[in-house]
């Protein structure tokens, strides 16, 4: 397994673990702590996360597709989902957390193509079903354990604790592909052939 792969995986890993704190504790939160927090609300809220990362990624997969797949709008698409877990802990009304979701779409709507894009393209070689399903195995397992984790935590800890692990996690796996980006941060194909078959040839750094 490649050192992008690994990178991508573990950053993956500490984002999503620690967004599925947040899942099953979230519509109690906006209904018992929020003005005009109702299970109604909580259910519009979701909705507007999946709308707003819908309309965003799509054409910036266009956009991604046709330059460099550049991990700096990984960064700043985590560095804009990390923030709302922060904006959680200041809210008083349930209009801050219908911002805080459109917020959390944009950031999604960024990071979820340039990841795919680069995940895709560093796969290796004959080992792309194991990656796909380690990668699913361990994000899977992470979320299953962070819902009953993060329950634990709001009941016993409060809400505010867990929305700052939760940022800090995923700032944690921001901070790991600092670590991608310092190798590679432009990439193009060592031949020009189609879209589809550049993983099959490999890529290298550009000079």
């Amino acid at each position: 397994m490649n050192r992008t792969i690994k990178l991508l995986m573990l950053s993956d890993i500490f984002a999503l673990t620690g967004f599925g704190l947040i899942e099953p504790i979230l519509a109690i939160f906006i209904k018992e702590n929020l003005v005009g927090g109702t299970i109604f609300a909580a259910g519009v809220a979701s909705t507007l996360f999946l709308v707003t990362k819908s309309i965003v990624q799509l054409p910036f997969s266009r956009y991604v597709d046709n330059h460099d797949h550049n991990a700096w709008w990984i960064l700043a698409g985590m560095a804009i989902t990390s923030s709302v877990p922060f904006i959680y802990i200041v809210s008083t009304t349930i209009d801050t957390i219908y911002i805080a979701q459109i917020i959390l779409g944009i950031g999604a709507g960024l990071t979820y193509p340039t990841w795919l894009g680069l995940w895709s393209t560093h796969l290796d070689r004959d080992h792309e079903s194991y990656e796909w399903s380690l990668y699913s195995t361990l994000t899977g397992l992470g979320t299953a354990v962070s819902a009953a984790v993060g329950g634990a935590i709001a009941q016993f800890a409060g809400f505010t604790a867990t929305f700052t692990i939760v940022g800090l996690m995923s700032l944690t796996g921001m901070g790991i592909l600092l670590f991608l980006d310092k190798r590679h941060k432009r990439l193009t194909p060592i031949f020009p052939v189609a879209h589809h078959k550049r993983r099959k040839l490999g890529y290298q750094m550009k000079t």
